[in-house]
Order: structure tokens, then sequence, then C-alpha cells
């Protein structure tokens, strides 16, 4: 997988200002990919906690659009940090999950480690700034301990719109 392969999963990323952030977030999709040693991450399903049919690609663009739609409504958010957040709030997700045979289950270190904080440390990895890695961390439950910056709760809301209205149709 290269950094290609990643715009065309997320054509987001392009929207992305800052050119420092947009490389950030290609890499930190791309070391995640390599760490938790994907071929392919178009099938992953979003979540392993309902059944879906929603994969994370499209999870994480639906909460991307959403939070900036929101961001850009508002005039005390950086819209770019904001649009990098939904990006990755869940890269993590690749080394909480691992394939066995034709299915997607929860891995070795996704059994210890959620993907709020795995991912928290790949983005920092990337290069990403804190402001981010702020955001994945604090995306849903380990969140609750921590006081949200005004772009991790926009992205914290707009996760769990999307895995509520999820969850209301099974």
């Amino acid at each position: 997988m290269d950094k290609n392969t990643i715009v065309e999963l997320f054509p987001e990323i392009n929207d992305i200002q800052d050119e420092k952030l947009r490389q950030g977030v290609i890499d930190a999709w791309l070391l995640a990919v390599r760490k938790g040693a994907w071929k392919r991450i178009d099938d992953i399903p979003f979540t392993l906690l309902i059944p879906t049919k929603k994969n994370l690609i499209e999870h994480t663009r639906t909460v991307t659009r959403m939070a900036v739609a929101l961001a850009q409504e508002r005039d005390d958010v950086n819209v770019d940090i904001v649009r990098c957040g939904g990006l990755v709030h869940d890269v993590g997700k690749l080394l909480e999950y691992a394939r066995k045979g034709n299915k997607v289950v929860k891995s070795t270190l996704g059994s210890m480690i959620r993907h709020p904080v795995s991912g928290y440390s790949l983005v920092l990895e990337a290069g990403l700034p804190m402001e981010i890695a702020h955001i994945v961390a604090a995306h849903s439950t380990e969140g609750e301990k921590v006081k949200r910056s005004r772009e991790a709760i926009i992205i914290n809301h707009c996760d769990f719109v999307d895995f509520d209205i999820e969850k209301s149709s099974i």
C-alpha cells in the first residue's frame, strides 16, 4: 500500500490545507498498515461491537464529512485540525484488529489496548501535532476522563452519531 492508495481511499485528505498535516495523515495510515501487516483495508468493518456492512473507510469518511460541516458553522474551531482528526480518529483499529482467515477479529494487542490509545501513538509517531493526537485519544470512552478540545468534542459526537445510527438499523 502506498501514498496514492491512501489518498484514493480517503479523498478528503486533498482538502487538508496544511501540507505537513496532509502528509502526517497519510503517514499515520501507512504506519498503521505496516505495523498491522494489512494487505488491504477497504474491507475492515468499522466496529466489531455490532453486525455491520459499513467498513472502516466509509465510517471514517462519514465522520470526517459530518465533523467538517459542523466545524465550518463555527468560528472558534480549526477546520483543518477537525478534518485531520476525523481522518485518523480510528487509525488505531489497524492495530486493534487482525485478519484471521476471512474474518477480522480483535488482535492480541487489541485485547490489551484499545484503538484510541494505539492511534494516539501512531499519529504522534507519524509527526502529527498533539492537537490531533488528543482528538484520537479522546474520541471514545477514554476521553471521558479528560477535558476535550472543541475539535475533539466535534469528532467524539460525530463518531457516536454514526455508530448510533448504524446500531439502530440492526
